[in-house]
């Protein structure tokens, strides 16, 4: 099982990107997410089945106070969501990552950068080259994509996708050096 939280400003689109990975919909109606909810989907990776926990959290401060620390403990990745049509979520973005830091989330999480909304182009306010200046200083990859658009959405499920993948190539690696390692009834 691997944990990825989604993180933001409220109504930037963190409960329809879940849905539409999670159930493959738009949801035609939503209301502010309180506290957290979370999704899951059970993928396949090189053919291990790998459940991929999609936790979505609320962006209102408000709703957020008694449940921060829940939203960070035992994190495997962390997605930073923007609406490309606000700007001020987009400048919004360092509180989130601070608060991410804040609260010790080890620098090997995998993060990465989502605008959702791109199917509003007459709307845009952030442009792509300053998200993608943003997150190559943060060291995240950039998705720019529309929940609500289906044919977006390929590029929704490529965001939780490359996460679980890189997931298992970690928890891979992991093992791997673990295996090398001398076990103590052999040093013993």
């Amino acid at each position: 099982i691997f944990k990825i939280i989604v993180i933001g400003d409220s109504n930037v689109g963190k409960t329809c990107l879940t849905f539409r990975f999670c159930g493959g919909t738009f949801p035609e109606k939503t209301e502010a997410t309180i506290g957290v909810d979370f999704r899951e989907k059970t993928v396949e990776i090189e053919g291990e089945r790998i459940k991929v926990q999609v936790w979505d959290t609320a962006g209102q401060e408000r709703f957020r106070k008694s449940m921060v620390e829940h939203y960070y403990r035992n994190v495997h990745a962390v997605v930073f969501v923007y609406d490309v049509t606000k700007m001020t979520s987009f400048t919004n973005l360092k509180m989130w990552i601070e608060e991410c830091n804040g609260h010790a989330v080890p620098p090997l999480v995998p993060k990465v950068l989502v605008g959702n909304k791109c199917d509003l182009k007459e709307l845009i306010q952030v442009p792509s080259s300053m998200a993608l200046k943003f997150a190559d200083a943060h060291n995240m990859l950039l998705f720019e994509t529309s929940a609500k658009d289906p044919q977006e959405s390929q590029n929704v499920e490529s965001i939780f996708m490359c996460l679980a993948c890189r997931l298992k190539a970690q928890k891979s690696l992991l093992y791997r050096d673990v295996e090398r390692q001398p076990s103590r009834a052999q040093k013993l």
